[in-house]
C-alpha cells in the first residue's frame, strides 16, 4: 500500500508542478496584460484533484489518520482554481487580478500542504 500511496503523491506533485509552472511561464505576459490560462494549468489542477481524492481514500483504507479540515481547505482552494482556469481557458487574455489569484491560491495550497501538520 505504501508504494501505491507514494506513486500517487508523486503524481500529485507533478500536477502542482504543472499548475504552478504554467502560471510562472505566464508571469511576463501578465505584466504585459496578455496572460492566459494554459492547458498545462488546467490539466495540472485536474491531476491534483483526482490524485488528491485517491490519496485520501488510500490513506483511509490504510488506517492512517487524515486531517479532514486540512483536506477540506485544500479542496476548496483547488475548486476555486479549477473554476477560474476552466471558465477562462479559451480567453485570449485574462485579467491580471484573476490570473494572480490563481498563482496566489496555488502557492497557498502548497504551503498548506507542507506547513499544516
Amino acid at each position: 500500500m505504501d508504494v501505491l500511496i507514494h506513486l500517487f503523491v508523486g503524481l500529485h506533485i507533478i500536477g502542482i508542478a504543472s499548475l504552478l509552472g504554467g502560471f510562472l511561464t505566464q508571469m511576463k505576459a501578465m505584466g504585459e496584460g496578455t496572460a492566459r490560462y494554459t492547458p498545462a494549468m488546467l490539466h495540472g489542477a485536474l491531476t491534483m484533484l483526482v490524485t488528491g481524492v485517491i490519496l485520501v481514500g488510500l490513506n483511509q483504507a490504510d488506517d492512517q489518520s487524515v486531517n479532514n479540515i486540512k483536506i477540506g481547505v485544500k479542496l476548496a482552494l483547488l475548486i476555486v482554481i479549477l473554476g477560474l482556469v476552466y471558465v477562462k481557458r479559451d480567453d485570449e487574455g485574462v485579467d491580471k487580478g484573476l490570473f494572480g489569484l490563481v498563482g496566489l491560491l496555488t502557492t497557498a495550497n502548497v504551503f498548506i500542504a507542507v506547513l499544516w501538520t
